[in-house]
């Protein structure tokens, strides 16, 4: 394997987060959460351009029928990429400053999975929530610091996430036909690997590949949470991934320029999105929300 990582994007996003791979349009969309922004670009990084939103971004969904889902600081809103206008669909957690979306996804049913975390990065007032495809929405878990990380397994039996400020991702069985977790059990600790555990995906293999903040590297856990592989990232805070591309074996990789450091000379290249090629794996397709 000849692995090569390469900036993408030098956006120098303040939280870049999310990657999502649009099979339809073969573009990369990704989100900058503290910055407000939403982005998108072509597959080898070529017209990129950018949306602004009315308020932090925590997750985004693309819909089946046009435009996307985007979870605020006020809950889920419709968003219309031609207009660049939020429509409010519902806020699950209103009245509660402390909080805000932080990462979603959504199952191959077409459900929209997204949870919450403190702004305070302090206590367990995060949630874990499903907005299903009529528009309602449920609590799934709660206890949570800083929600991150969900996605599922190629045959849809299990549900990872992670909580980043207990530096574990959990593994959960998963029954696709109700859209319901349980069973949640530690896949993978802190000391398992480098870093704190921020994004995630899984391949066509069924191995988890885990965004590592502060270690400046992408991790590829096995089924059974044993590490198979690191790729290095030229950016410390590297915040989540996700495969893309026309074959799908395209790793892209966001990251974050801390917003306390910004001209930290450490990490000069802190906020860009990045693309792994040679890795010899494929992904797979991330589904619409259905509603």
């Amino acid at each position: 394997m000849n692995v090569q990582v390469r900036r993408l994007v030098e956006t120098r996003n303040a939280l870049g987060e999310g990657p999502l791979w649009d099979p339809v349009g073969r573009v990369i969309y990704w989100i900058d959460i503290l910055g407000r922004t939403l982005w998108r670009a072509d597959a080898d990084g070529n017209n990129a351009r950018d949306w602004s939103l009315p308020e932090h971004i925590g997750a985004l969904a693309l819909r089946q029928g046009g435009g996307a889902v985007v979870a605020l600081s006020t809950g889920f809103h419709a968003f219309d990429f031609e207009t660049g206008t939020c429509t409010p669909i519902t806020d699950p957690e209103a009245g509660n400053p402390r909080t805000r979306f932080n990462d979603g996804k959504v199952d191959r049913r077409g459900r929209f999975f997204a949870g919450t975390m403190d702004y305070q990065q302090a206590e367990g007032l995060g949630s874990l929530y499903r907005l299903d495809p009529d528009l309602s929405c449920t609590k799934l878990d709660d206890d949570i610091v800083i929600f991150n990380a969900p996605c599922w397994s190629p045959d849809d039996t299990i549900f990872y996430f992670a909580d980043s400020a207990k530096g574990a991702i959990y593994a959960h069985d998963y029954d696709i036909e109700t859209g319901t977790i349980s069973n949640q059990r530690v896949f993978a600790t802190a000391d398992a690997a480098p870093g704190v555990p921020d994004g995630c995906t899984v391949d066509s293999e069924g191995y988890l590949w885990s965004a590592r903040w502060g270690a400046g590297c992408v991790v590829r856990f096995a089924p059974d949470g044993r590490v198979d592989r690191k790729v290095e990232i030229p950016a410390q805070k590297t915040t989540s991934c996700t495969f893309g591309g026309p074959d799908l074996d395209l790793l892209y990789v966001t990251s974050m320029k801390d917003p306390d450091h910004p001209e930290d000379p450490d990490d000069p290249q802190a906020g860009s999105i990045y693309i792994v090629t040679g890795l010899g794996v494929r992904g797979l397709p991330e589904p619409r929300f259905a509603g």
